[in-house]
């Protein structure tokens, strides 16, 4: 099936665009892909609906904002890479995060599938999360069984690091088994740190971080957070961590400790494997921040690649994973598992809305 995945991550950057065709178990080949930044009033929209649990009009606002950038981000991607948005058999749509609290069976991705379907005349498959929430899994990470399909032919096992808002990680076994949980904080505490000290939306190239001098103690404090003794499966919302505990430091020193934190958080996230792994593959937006990527190799002391190094194309891969998914769901096959979501059973999942 060609099948199109849309993804807009917790770092509120854009919709991520990309084609794949695949029959939810193997993918045979890959289409264009194309990032659409959000523009700077849907970003605000996006922001101001954060942590809601009940619609409202800052919800309903948002959503159709995300909805309508997602109409366009689908019609940008049809021009630039020639495909008629006719050809495509189904839309997986991640839609955007505002809310996750697993913990209270709750999950909110705002989004209208059904608007979607009827603007772009193509078949989505939407709400990819809430069905595993509402069993009892985290709702998250939902990429795990994307990352096993890519990594079928690399030496295991493999630890595949995509580091958005939030940093989650996926365990692949020798045996193929999956374990996959959130790692801690990604790119957010960071991006958070860049916008309040330095009017930046992101720390482009590490620059800020670069020459910054890391606050070790602090570091070692952060590192006793209860999050990362917690056993997998776990996840977080965006708003877990913050960049709080790098305040009173100038700015190029915070952004170094901030950075060194996410680093940290994902080497202790190998206390959690069942077994030690050949290397780390990052993707996201993480594995362009050269800054970040040698403080992970400092702290797993491991073999550090990007995806990109792989063949992989990084940046589109959780849009893919989301075209995967939603192929996935309309043939029935699980998209959670316990050792993914922590979820009771391999569960499927998604609303499927019509044109």
């Amino acid at each position: 099936m060609r099948a199109l995945g849309l993804m807009s991550g917790t770092s509120v950057d854009g919709v991520d665009v990309a084609l794949i065709e695949t029959d939810g178990e193997q993918v045979s080949s890959f289409g264009g892909f194309l990032t659409v930044p959000y523009a700077d009033d849907v970003r605000r929209q996006i922001r101001t609906a954060f942590g809601a649990e009940q619609p409202n009009d800052a919800t309903a606002a948002a959503e159709r904002a995300v909805t309508e950038a997602h109409v366009e981000a689908m019609k940008r991607w049809s021009r630039a890479s020639g495909t008629a948005l006719s050809t495509l058999d189904v839309v997986g749509f991640h839609g955007q995060t505002i809310t996750h609290r697993p913990e209270r069976h709750f999950t909110w991705q705002i989004g209208d599938g059904a608007a979607l379907a009827r603007a772009t005349g193509v078949k989505v498959v939407s709400d990819l999360r809430v069905a595993d929430v509402k069993a009892g899994g985290q709702g998250a990470p939902l990429v795990p069984v994307y990352h096993a399909a890519l990594a079928h032919d690399l030496p295991r096992p493999l630890a595949v690091v995509n580091i958005g808002g939030v940093g989650n990680v996926t365990w692949i076994g020798a045996d193929g088994s999956l374990l996959a949980f959130d790692t801690g904080p990604g790119n957010g505490p960071i991006d958070d740190w860049c916008m309040r000290r330095a009017g930046l939306r992101f720390d482009r190239d590490g620059a800020l971080a670069a020459p910054g001098k890391v606050d070790r103690a602090r570091v070692e404090r952060f590192s006793e957070h209860r999050y990362f003794s917690v056993k997998p499966p776990k996840s977080l919302d965006r708003g877990d961590f913050n960049d709080s505990w790098a305040d009173g430091l100038s700015v190029a020193d915070g952004a170094a400790t901030l950075t060194r934190g996410t680093a940290r958080a994902i080497a202790l996230a190998a206390h959690h494997f069942p077994m030690p792994v050949a290397q780390w593959v990052i993707s996201g937006g993480g594995a362009r921040n050269p800054s970040l990527l040698k403080a992970i190799a400092e702290e797993t002391r491991g073999k550090v690649v990007t995806a990109d190094s792989l063949g992989w194309n990084g940046d589109a891969l959780e849009a893919q994973a989301f075209a995967f998914l939603a192929v996935r769901s309309l043939r029935g096959l699980p998209i959670t598992f316990p050792g993914t979501t922590g979820a009771p059973r391999p569960l499927t999942g998604g609303k499927v809305d019509l044109p």
